[in-house]
């Protein structure tokens, strides 16, 4: 059998697990490649050769794990953030293009690249904002916490895998707790997912991404609100609060910042479909 029929029936299987179009071709052909080793440059050229021997199995077994809706992610074990690519497992959630806002944000405020910077990464999961950060400044210093043990162990091989672990220290507590500031910024991706809505999400989310990390109370702002709360003695005069929020909570955020006696609220970013996703709040 040639490398390209196995992959076709393999996006077959995966349409008729309910997975979309879109990303049943890209599941299925991103397998493949992890199993041959291969570029996408590759498969493109190659695909209509024989598949090797133990491709068939090894593959088809790949493939049935995503049709039970395992996150692509978790099964490859990687995710590319802000061009660089990061280990993630079930203990942590699995990078979104749209939590790169954070990381724009932060440059936008900080444009020198040369700054030595002290920044705090609260909920930093698999550590994807604070390498980021830690890759963009070569000077800085990040802070970056988590409640989760097996989420830092992670976090902490992806800092060492972009050479950046002297200059990320991780902390195991609940948001800035035992934490020295301080900070230039403090940014966060916290849990901010309305309680009742795990029905609603799809099952790669709500069967396998780490619930910890996901919800967020009764109204999804649980984190949020002490996380404002408490920013402003952590943060140097002028210093930013950046964080990522949920769909519809905008309005709701902006009034937990105008009222808020130490922060005002400077920016709201959006993502590529106009959606409300990240607060800019300066100190005052």
């Amino acid at each position: 059998m040639s490398i390209h029929r196995r992959v076709s029936a393999a996006r077959q299987r995966l349409l008729d697990a309910g997975i979309s179009h879109t990303e049943s071709e890209l599941g299925a052909r991103l397998l493949a490649q992890h199993v041959l080793g291969w570029t996408t440059e590759r498969f493109l050229t190659d695909a209509q050769s024989a598949e090797p021997d133990g491709f068939g199995a090894r593959y088809d077994s790949l493939v049935a794990r995503r049709a039970t809706r395992e996150p692509l992610a978790y099964i490859v074990g990687a995710r590319e953030f802000w061009g660089l690519d990061f280990e993630v497992s079930p203990a942590v959630l699995i990078p979104r293009p749209s939590t790169e806002l954070i990381v724009e944000a932060v440059l936008d405020r900080f444009p020198d690249r040369d700054a030595a910077l002290k920044i705090a990464d609260v909920c930093t999961g698999c550590g994807c904002v604070a390498v980021a950060i830690a890759h963009e400044w070569r000077r800085a210093s990040v802070a970056a916490t988590d409640i989760s043990t097996e989420a830092l162990d992670v976090a902490q091989r992806n800092a060492r895998r972009h050479g950046v672990w002297e200059r990320v220290v991780f902390h195991e507590t609940d948001l800035l707790d035992g934490v020295d500031g301080p900070f230039d910024a403090i940014v966060a991706n916290p849990p901010y997912v309305v309680d009742c809505a795990a029905a609603a999400l799809q099952p790669e989310v709500r069967d396998h991404e780490p619930a910890v990390a996901l919800f967020g109370g009764v109204d999804g702002l649980s984190l949020v609100t002490r996380l404002v709360a408490d920013a402003p003695r952590r943060l140097r005069s002028g210093g930013s609060l950046i964080f990522e929020f949920g769909f519809g909570q905008d309005v709701e955020i902006e009034d937990l910042l105008a009222a808020s006696p130490d922060l005002e609220l400077v920016d709201v970013r959006r993502d590529l479909d106009g959606i409300a996703r990240t607060a800019v709040a300066r100190k005052k």
